[in-house]
């Protein structure tokens, strides 16, 4: 016998037990059973003992290591060799157990829905709080169907059995009943003994039909019970032999469908009611339950949902058959297994009507009428169970499921249907913007929620449906590809423009509120009304920042959410200069991006895609922080010097891109934003030491371009990282020639000390002579167009570069002027003259119409999904080839040659004439006479702001090479009168950030004598002889607008310090301008441009001056200098004169009616400025232009009129202030009769005959004088009645009278005449009363004139004295009607009215 082992042996000692005891053969101390599957009943529980088989261990084939300790894999059941699978298991069902489709997921929605649970008012009780019941108090009794339920459970089923039965004393119940389309199942009682009826061969417990629902309460039963009674009865007088007959005839005539659920739901009842007698205990009351669920029609051969059937009806057809296996089943619930009939077939829509939008999980909208297989997962909804697809309200719904793939997946599918609906794919197939909706839906804070959930994927889908909602691709796309244009780096902020709105709700606020107010800004706003007016803004205020800093720092997503991040502050920082403040102090977000996507070391990567973004080099991250940069010069500084930032940028600047150990893409990317960072700190004047460091680098990749250029078609990236490298010398070798700044500033910065450039003029000295080959290699593929395309913003960003160069060489005071003149005239000779004879130059300038979204407004139109909380450029879907951004545009190429010309221009004065011939292009020429054509301008989006802007800078630069042309030698006087009206449209058309580009239009161009080539080509004798050929003209001889813009012409000296006074934008604006366009980096505060709420001049900016003095006046009571009033209305009249008759097209966007308003003004700045003899003189030649018979159409008085909100209100100050001050003036006079036209409104005639008829005696204008012919006051006649009984008074009351106000006469006579013997059938009884009893009146009128003028009248006729032509006898219609009238008057008397 072996012994046990003993403490000491090892494992051979035991091995070698083993084997001694296994060679002895001996019997076992325990015997091993292996026992038989406990699934089958028939397994052997004894079987024989295999000798033959045992188990030995063997230490050979174990492993050296211990197993890790993980969980075990899961253990799969297998069915035993003696039990075999059931027959009748049905194969669908097994693959459905096993099914890992989408629909696996959407099937078990978990999320309970209360909408249909009815609510219990509570018990009111005498005590502050319900008593708490404790389990060891003793229940009074236990319910029958408590089971195995908790004692809790018990007791709230009894409290709720008796609020649902027991009201309170003095309580009323209120009349809950069911909403319309309801239905109603109630559980039946058993009726007490008494009410019973007899028992009969036909057993009736109760009506099982009637219900009583839509009476009230307290009579449905009864009711109910006496229908009940009627029917018993009935059917008792009848034989059975009857009854059946009946029951046939029924049968036949009803849908079979109906009698099948009559049956049902009998039969359902009387089981029910049988269950209630057996459970109830006798005394007991029993409470109704009311269920309700929404009504879904179906056909006739379908069973509603709220049916109960009984399992055998034909009616209800279910997929499967219960099993006495399976659990809980032994009471099938109908009503409960209806969801898992087959869907009802697809309804065709046959009328026009709105349907809800369904959308795939692909984001994709599907028709109405789409039929698709059941199997891709898109009928899991309950409303139009039969359509494919799922609403918005449904996905919104989903994502609040207790299964987080169903949350994941509903997030995925709403950023699919917003990236397409931003893309326009829905087109005009949606009623409304998708955008604007989710937004009101509160989508914004529904993806902030979702950021908080525990689950990465969750999380993931959320940040990809924040990015789908916020950042446009091709916006940003747009963006880096023009950042090499000319002042490309500036763009407008991304926010709305309706912060005005705002501050009027801050300014509302009492002052107290105020100073509590100022603490944090936003903090008072709830997030929800904050993104009603900016979506970023509201999400800012929900701590967005710091769980994206979470989920970048701790969670480590993987790249994909690390690139969405980046995308979304990207976005952010774009915003504003407080977003970007925001996303720089957030704290340690802008450190952890640096350290996690910025390492100056990282492994390299493998091929494939890379698993983790984390310590590996980023381009996104690289391009945040130039956004960051751009946003101001504060965060450029801080982001230098805080983030060791210079230290990276020498890192990947200093390696070549294909040296990086990155993805080639990855790699050029990440070098050119890296020297976009370092453009846009130079643009400050900041890095330049790094300057220093990176000479030898910046000139090795210099010298390398023309290599880059020539040796095969260059890639798109490599384009743009050679145009973004000379983009950074542009803004270095203007670093080399700034001034630091002024000590006088308003900006806040001005106490910060200033910094001066660290780059010389030596060190930069040499780049031209690597540069300009570039150029030169680039402008001989210019007849090629595929391969121009293909280089990009190359040539343009070597243009930009050589035109800051010798503008920083013409700065330097220690060098000898003959240097630079001789380069410039060197570079005119070899490349720029003759690039002006290139005929591919001349397919440029002839390509701007095609291009300009000036010429092009539908090309600016606003994008398909365009919320205004929500701003964006709308590029999503890419720029036209032939577009401003477009890859064929000729604006930057041409912008920058104009660029250049001006600097050289500038520096070299003899060169103006031979660089002028740019000028003189025909395609250049036509689209100037299509700018300054008549014409719809471009709705203001922020796309087209961003297209203007660039436009405008190419119509500047040609505008300003012009002016410099013109000061040296004339302009052919097309030419100048065509430049001339493209500087007055482009003045009107400047947007916010181009205030110095304004102020250089007043002073060179606007203004100038050589623009106005029709004072030297006999245009005021063309005036004066057009004067002079108006027939029916009574002008004063001594207002020959000749002699006025002969005038004018002299006086514009003045004229252009009057605008420059009150035109000029605001200092605070135009000092940054000023430094942006100068190159004065020190000066240079932030790169984002004023939000563009309009343009900087209204479009009557002529009137502007005027306007500020009738304003001033208003404000004023004591009035305005006699010499500063007179002086600026002078000016102002004078060169609106100008404008009317030499630029009518500058006034094009001012209405006649408008104007006329302005010119009322003028008589209501002060009492003695109209009697001023030059403003009286211009302005009766300003109202002359007015009344031409060309113009006088469109004077329209009833419409809005911009900078009026009433023309009636300011017509009766105009009428006050005449009557006061004008003593007879016939110039006043004749703009109070000019709205007084028949065609205007009668209010203004009301005004004057009604409230001021005392002015009627000091308008003695003569009809001689009178603007417009007469007719224009008396057709067609008047049908006011309120104002010809006005007329009729100031005539018979001699308040108007001939000898006073001879134009009013003439039309008050025409007029009355006109009523007095109107005979219109159509009248009515007063109009027709009227019209008799002012006859009456002029028959029995005293004064024979009066009287001869009112019956005579015949037609009007300026010529005479009395403005009318006269019956010498009246016709023989108007003679019988008058002597019937007359006749009626002996015979009844004159009635009194």
């Amino acid at each position: 016998m072996l012994s046990r082992p003993k403490p000491g042996e090892s494992e051979v000692d035991l091995l070698r037990f083993q084997s001694q005891f296994l060679a002895a053969g001996a019997t076992p101390a325990v015997r091993l059973v292996k026992k038989g599957n406990w699934r089958g009943g028939g397994a052997n529980p004894d079987p024989p003992l295999l000798q033959d088989h045992r188990d030995v261990v063997m230490l050979d084939s174990l492993p050296d290591l211990p197993p890790a300790l993980v969980p075990a894999p899961a253990k799969k059941a297998r069915p035993s060799p003696g039990h075999s699978l059931p027959e009748d298991e049905d194969p669908e069902e097994r693959l459905s157990r096993h099914d890992q489709h989408i629909t696996a997921v959407l099937t078990r929605i978990i999320e309970r829905d209360t909408s249909s649970v009815a609510v219990n008012l509570p018990v009111p009780s005498g005590v502050a709080f319900p008593p708490v019941f404790h389990r060891s108090q003793k229940r009074q009794g236990k319910s029958a169907t408590s089971g195995k339920r908790s004692i809790f459970a018990q007791e709230i089923a009894a409290r709720n059995v008796l609020e649902a039965r027991v009201p309170s004393p003095g309580e009323v119940v209120p009349n809950l009943d069911p909403p319309e389309g309801a239905v109603t199942c109630e559980t039946l009682v058993p009726r007490d003994q008494d009410n019973q009826l007899p028992r009969s061969s036909h057993d009736f417990q109760g009506p099982s039909l009637v219900t009583g629902k839509g009476l009230r309460a307290q009579k449905a039963d009864q009711e109910a019970q006496t229908i009940h009674e009627e029917n018993v009865e009935r059917l008792q007088a009848m034989t059975h032999e009857e009854i059946l007959q009946e029951q046939q005839r029924l049968l036949a005539q009803l849908d079979p469908s109906l009698v099948a659920f009559l049956r049902s739901h009998s039969h359902t009842h009387e089981q029910a009611g049988e269950k209630a007698i057996k459970e109830q205990r006798p005394g007991e009351p029993c409470a109704h339950i009311t269920k309700e669920e929404p009504f879904v029609s179906t056909s006739a051969s379908e069973p509603r949902k709220g049916d109960k059937l009984e399992p055998g009806a034909p009616a209800l057809a279910l997929p499967m058959t219960s099993e006495k296996e399976w659990l809980h089943m032994d009471t099938v619930e109908l009503e409960k297994l209806h969801w898992t009939q087959d869907l009802p077939p697809l309804r065709q829509q046959q009328t026009r009507e709105r349907m809800q939008a369904r959308f795939n999980l692909q984001g994709e909208l599907l028709a109405p009428d789409v039929d698709l297989p059941t199997y891709l997962g898109l009928h899991h909804h309950g409303e139009e169970a039969e359509r494919a697809g799922y609403s918005l309200q449904e996905l919104f719904h989903l994502t609040r499921s207790q299964v987080s793939q169903q949350r994941a997946l509903a997030l995925h599918v709403l950023a699919q249907v917003i990236s397409r609906a931003q893309a326009g794919e829905f087109g005009d197939r949606l009623m409304g913007s998708v955008l604007s909706l989710l937004l009101d839906a509160g989508f914004l804070f529904l993806l902030r929620f979702s950021l908080d959930d525990r689950v990465d994927g969750v999380i993931a889908a959320a940040i990809r449906a924040l990015r789908a909602l916020l950042v446009a691709p091709g916006d940003e796309k747009v963006l880096d590809n023009t950042f090499s244009w000319y002042h490309g780096a500036l763009i407008f902020p991304l926010m709305p423009s309706q912060e005005d709105k705002e501050d009027e709700d801050e300014d509302e606020e009492p002052p107290a509120g105020k100073a509590k107010g100022k603490g944090p800004e936003k903090g008072s706003r709830p997030p929800s009304d904050l993104a009603r007016h900016d979506a970023i803004k509201g999400l800012l205020a929900t701590n967005l920042l710091p769980r994206l800093r979470y989920v970048l720092e701790v969670t480590c997503p993987g790249p994909a959410v690390v690139l969405d991040i980046l995308a979304v502050l990207i976005r952010l920082a774009r915003h504003s200069l407080e977003s970007a403040t925001r996303v720089l102090e957030c704290p340690r977000l802008i450190e952890t991006i640096v350290r996690e996507f910025l390492p100056t070391s990282w492994s390299p990567l493998g091929a494939g895609p890379t698993p983790s973004l984390h310590k590996v080099p980023c381009a996104a991250a690289m391009k945040l922080l130039r956004v960051l940069a751009s946003a101001g010069r504060n965060i450029a500084a801080r982001l230098l010097s805080s983030f060791e930032l210079q230290s990276r940028l020498c890192r990947f600047i200093a390696e070549a891109p294909q040296e990086l150990a990155l993805p080639g893409e990855e790699a050029e990317t990440l070098n050119t934003e890296a020297l976009r960072l370092w453009a846009v700190a130079a643009s400050y004047g900041q890095g330049g030491d790094l300057y220093r460091e990176l000479y030898p680098v910046l000139m090795r990749a210099l010298q390398a371009v023309p290599w880059e250029l020539s040796t095969h078609p260059p890639q798109p990236l490599t384009v743009q990282r050679i145009a973004s490298l000379l983009t950074l010398l542009t803004q270095l070798t203007l670093a080399a020639c700034s001034v630091p700044p002024d000590p006088i500033s308003d900006s806040a910065e001005a106490n910060l000390p200033p910094t001066h450039s660290l780059i010389t003029w030596t060190q930069v000295s040499g780049l031209q002579p690597l540069v300009e080959p570039c150029l030169r290699q680039t402008l001989k593929l210019l007849p090629r167009p595929e391969m121009w395309i293909a280089l990009g913003p190359v040539p343009t960003a070597c243009l930009l570069f050589l035109g800051a160069y010798y503008q920083s060489w013409s700065l330097q005071p220690s060098l000898c002027p003959e240097d630079w003149l001789e380069d410039i005239e060197r570079l005119s000779e070899e490349m720029l003259l003759p690039l002006l004879s290139q005929p591919t130059l001349d397919s440029l300038w002839d390509s701007l119409r095609d291009c300009s979204p000036l010429c092009n407004p539908l090309t600016c139109a606003p994008a398909p999904e365009a919320p205004p909380s929500l701003v964006s450029l709308g590029c999503t879907g890419g720029c036209p080839h032939l577009s401003l951004a477009g890859s064929a545009s000729p604006f930057p190429f041409l912008t920058a040659l104009l660029f250049l010309f001006n600097t050289l221009a500038r520096i070299h004065k003899g060169l103006c004439g031979q660089l002028a011939a740019i000028l003189s292009a025909p395609g250049l020429q036509n689209y100037f006479l299509q700018c300054v054509a008549p014409g719809a301008a471009p709705h203001l989006t922020p796309f087209s702001a961003w297209a203007l802007r660039h436009e405008y800078h190419l119509q500047y630069l040609a505008l300003s090479l012009a002016q410099k042309t013109a000061v040296f030698q004339p302009l052919p006087a097309t030419s100048a009168a065509l430049h001339h009206g493209v500087a007055l449209a482009l003045l009107t058309r400047l947007l916010p950030g181009s205030e110095y580009q304004a102020q250089e239009l007043l002073l060179s161009c606007v203004f100038r004598l050589e623009f106005l080539p029709e004072r030297a080509s006999g245009g005021p004798e063309a005036a004066d002889f057009s004067d002079e050929l108006s027939l029916g003209s009574s002008r004063d001889p001594r207002c020959g607008r000749g002699a006025l813009l002969a005038q004018a012409c002299q006086d514009l000296p003045s004229i252009r310090s009057c605008y420059l006074t009150h035109c000029l934008p605001a200092r605070a604006s135009l000092l940054p301008s000023q430094a942006l366009h100068r190159g004065e980096l020190q000066r240079v505060r932030t790169l984002l441009l004023p939000v563009p709420k309009g343009p900087l001049l209204p479009t009557d900016w002529p009137f502007l001056p005027l306007i500020h003095l009738y304003h001033r006046a208003s404000d004023t009571p004591l009035g305005l200098p006699a010499t500063d009033t007179v002086g600026t209305a002078m000016r102002v009249l004078q060169w609106v004169l100008v404008l009317e008759n030499w630029r009518p097209q500058a006034l094009w966007a001012v209405p006649p009616a408008a104007r006329l308003a302005r010119l009322m003004c003028v008589f209501l700045v002060d009492s003695e400025l109209f009697r001023e003899s030059p403003v009286q003189r211009l302005v009766a030649g300003l109202l002359a232009q007015l009344c031409q018979p060309q113009v006088l159409p469109s004077l329209n008085l009833d419409c809005p009129l911009p900078g009026l909100t009433s023309f009636p209100d300011l017509y009766a100050n105009f009428l006050d202030h005449f009557e006061a001050v004008s003593f007879g003036d016939h110039l006043f006079a004749s703009l109070v009769l000019l709205p007084l036209q028949r065609r205007f409104s009668v209010t203004l005639r009301l005004a004057l005959f009604g409230e001021h008829v005392g002015a009627l005696r000091a308008l003695s204008l003569p009809l001689t004088q009178l603007p417009v012919a007469l007719e224009c006051y008396t057709d067609p006649p008047e049908d006011n009645l309120a104002l010809l009984q006005l007329y009729f008074r100031a005539l018979v009351t001699g308040a108007l009278r001939l000898h006073w106000c001879p134009v009013l006469y003439a039309v008050a006579v025409a007029h009355v005449n006109s009523f007095i013997f109107s005979q219109d059938p159509k009248s009515s009884d007063e109009v027709n009363t009227a019209c008799r009893s002012m006859l009456q009146k002029t028959c029995l009128l005293a004064d024979e004139g009066l009287r001869r003028h009112l019956l005579h009248y015949k037609l009007p006729n300026s010529t005479l004295p009395e403005g009318f032509e006269l019956y010498s006898q009246l016709p023989p219609l108007r003679q019988q009607y008058l002597q019937r009238l007359t006749s009626a008057m002996l015979q009844n008397g004159v009635s009194e009215t």
